[in-house]
């Protein structure tokens, strides 16, 4: 009788050592969670002071949110520094070049050498290529620091496209190259404005790199997930060693030293296109032409 009495004593204060090492464990995950909920809603404080480990864990994720607020402040304070010196840079230039072209402009209207004829031809096509690669890179920067974001509503996606084309339609008509619209129709989640930015360097690549008689064409596909806007040309094409350089900051293929250009539009392609939930590619075979598709969200 004596050792079931023992027994049951002894299993009594085992089932008690559980339960009190379970409370333990449960008062420590809620106090883990009310600590991650604090720290999340931003009101987090140390409440516990004592030599436990709780206590220890409290003090270490007060000292890491203290440092993360530090390096926010930093960021911030760094934005803040990066977009007064792109307004800086913005402003300070437009005038110098500005008038580069307009003196670039008189000068071509003076009776010069065929030599001189090329040296003012030069310089303004010059001024324009540093007036375009420097809005390019004040756009590319404010993007990539977030100075300004994209506002992606659900839209309809055939108004960018019918505006796209437009703008190019007159130059591809100069240089002898057939510009068609396919089809147009569907909806997706993007930044209209962006979204035609985006759109209006890839339709200025292919129109720049289509031979005259070539072709350039832009249509809509709708799948179920994203919407894509694929513009084919009839040029060079890329070479598959090229294919995943050509979308980084001012690379150029080594077929297109002779075209104008510098090299940032397709990265600028990419940053749109990936911060409103998008993506970029390219399909092509040199000598077959290429098509470039900028896939956008069917939902947000």
């Amino acid at each position: 009788m004596t050792g079931y009495l023992v027994m049951g004593a002894a299993l009594l204060v085992a089932l008690a050592v559980v339960a009190v090492d379970r409370w333990r464990t449960a008062r420590t995950i809620r106090r883990l969670d009310d600590m991650l909920t604090a720290a999340i809603n931003g009101n987090f404080s140390e409440e516990t002071f004592d030599e436990s480990r709780l206590s220890a864990l409290e003090s270490r994720l007060g000292r890491y949110l203290a440092a993360s607020a530090l390096s926010e402040r930093n960021v911030r304070e760094q934005k803040d520094q990066i977009s007064a010196l792109i307004s800086d840079i913005s402003h300070q230039t437009k005038t110098p070049v500005a008038n580069l072209q307009l003196y670039a402009q008189l000068l071509s209207e003076q009776p010069l050498t065929p030599q001189g004829k090329d040296c003012a031809a030069a310089i303004s096509s010059q001024a324009e290529k540093l007036q375009t690669l420097i809005e390019a890179l004040v756009k590319t920067s404010r993007l990539e620091t977030g100075i300004l974001t994209l506002h992606p509503q659900s839209s309809e996606i055939s108004p960018v496209v019918e505006r796209a084309a437009a703008q190019y339609a007159p130059r591809a008509a100069e240089k002898g190259i057939a510009l068609t619209v396919g089809q147009r129709s569907g909806s997706a989640v993007f930044d209209p404005k962006w979204t035609e930015e985006a759109l209006c360097n890839l339709l200025d690549n292919a129109v720049k790199y289509t031979p005259s008689g070539g072709t350039v064409t832009v249509e809509v596909k709708n799948y179920e997930l994203f919407s894509a806007i694929r513009v084919t040309d009839t040029g060079p094409g890329i070479s598959e060693a090229e294919q995943a350089k050509i979308f980084g900051r001012f690379y150029r293929a080594s077929g297109a030293w002779q075209t104008e250009g510098v090299g940032i539009g397709l990265y600028l392609t990419r940053q749109i296109a990936e911060k409103q939930g998008g993506y970029v590619k390219v399909e092509s075979m040199p000598g077959m032409g290429s098509t470039f598709l900028l896939y956008i969200p069917r939902e947000s």
